[in-house]
């Protein structure tokens, strides 16, 4: 075997969370090591946001993130917030705009964002180390050893950010979780996380008619709820709406599903029964939904009256809360296939919420999705990673 190579610093996995972190401890003069078993860094970066990067969101707050423990997000968002990440892509000259809900996105391309990571991590002496599988992690007397199918690191401190679960066609793995509890560390229950929902075997032959329909609704599961828009598949249902809602819905759990957010249906039938009394309900509803999805509604829930004018008032009432109400039970969700994160992971009670140091091994380091937090839709999970990448960096 031959001799070990030393680093100051071991940053395990070269996504958005390990290159600023390696880029920051190299700003104070550490020797610093990134390795990832990818041919080339930050490739779930460069698909990310239809290949432009929705890289943070102006709004993003603690209030965004889902985790065991709610606070521990604090900090780190504080101490690097969205407007210093946006800053450095302001002095890159990276061209950039906001699209809905304070979400920021390249005007070109993600690998601008790729670019700027790595010209940091040059700037500053980090070495990079491709293409290099991890065999074995080990804490021996003092340092960290690493070894791999290149050869054997030794390391004064340790930091994994290897991600999570999602999308292993990218070649994500569990490795981040299986280091963890190594070290002795819990691992929360981890799952998919802002993925699509599947059709249950029920609706699916009928409902998958419907794929390309696309309607701006407000989904509800388990006290959270988002107003989006909701995509209709032939697979089940996507769009922000669903991806959103996934983060709190559990197998079996019913979503409601308010089909017309913007409009008081009630009041619209109503006033077409006046105007236009022979006309069908769901003919009139064709102004308020797609056409294809009320026609499909008509179909599973339309009974009684045919005509506006043979309907009263409970009648409408009824046809009223079904659509702002639609209830439905998905059959599950694609899972980690392509799901856009992994919820859980390394718990947070065992991490220092400053710095990302596990508080059972001294010198080994936590961030990014690896560990329990979790964002919303939007840019919010890349500035977890920046925000906890940087609270690292800082400190090792």
């Amino acid at each position: 075997m031959p001799a070990a190579t030393k680093t100051d610093l071991m940053v395990l996995g070269a996504g958005a969370a390990g290159m600023i972190c390696a880029a920051e401890a190299g700003k104070r003069g550490l020797t610093v090591t990134i390795l990832d078993h990818a041919r080339a860094p930050g490739e779930k970066i460069r698909i990310s946001g239809g290949g432009r990067c929705n890289f943070t969101n102006l709004h993003c707050s603690p209030n965004n993130f889902l985790s065991q423990n709610p606070r521990f997000v604090i900090s780190a968002l504080k101490s690097f917030t969205q407007h210093d990440f946006l800053n450095r892509v302001k002095s890159r000259g990276i061209a950039y705009h906001e699209k809905t809900l304070g979400q920021l996105f390249c005007d070109n391309s993600a690998r601008d964002i790729i670019g700027m990571l790595t010209d940091d991590m040059r700037d500053t002496g980090v070495r990079l180390e491709l293409s290099t599988e991890i065999a074995e992690v080990a804490h021996r007397d003092s340092h960290f050893e690493i070894r791999t199918g290149n050869g054997v690191w030794h390391a004064e401190r340790l930091v994994v950010a290897t991600g999570g679960k999602s999308i292993p066609k990218m070649g994500a793995t569990g490795l981040g979780y299986d280091i963890a509890r190594q070290f002795g560390h819990t691992v929360t229950e981890t799952r998919a996380g802002l993925v699509p929902f599947t059709w249950a075997s029920h609706m699916a032959e009928s409902w998958k008619a419907l794929s390309g329909v696309s309607v701006e609704v407000k989904a509800e599961c388990n006290g959270s709820s988002f107003r989006e828009a909701m995509l209709l598949t032939h697979r089940g249902l996507s769009g922000p709406a669903m991806l959103q809602i996934s983060s709190y819905w559990r197998d079996g759990d019913r979503l409601r599903i308010d089909l017309a957010p913007e409009a008081d249906v009630a009041a619209v039938l109503k006033a077409a029964r006046s105007e236009r009394p022979k006309a069908s309900p769901w003919s009139v509803l064709s102004d308020v939904l797609p056409k294809r999805l009320s026609q499909k509604l008509e179909e599973d829930l339309a009974s009684g009256a045919k005509r506006l004018a043979d309907m009263g008032n409970a009648a409408i009432e009824e046809v009223a809360e079904r659509l702002h109400g639609f209830g439905v039970v998905p059959g599950g969700t694609e899972g980690y296939r392509t799901a856009e994160v992994t919820l859980g992971g390394v718990d947070t009670k065992e991490l220092n919420q400053k710095t990302m140091e596990s508080r059972l091994v001294p010198g080994l380091h936590f961030i990014g999705e690896v560990v329990d937090v979790t964002g919303h839709l939007g840019g919010h999970n890349f500035q977890w990673a920046w925000s906890s990448g940087v609270a690292a960096g800082r400190f090792v």
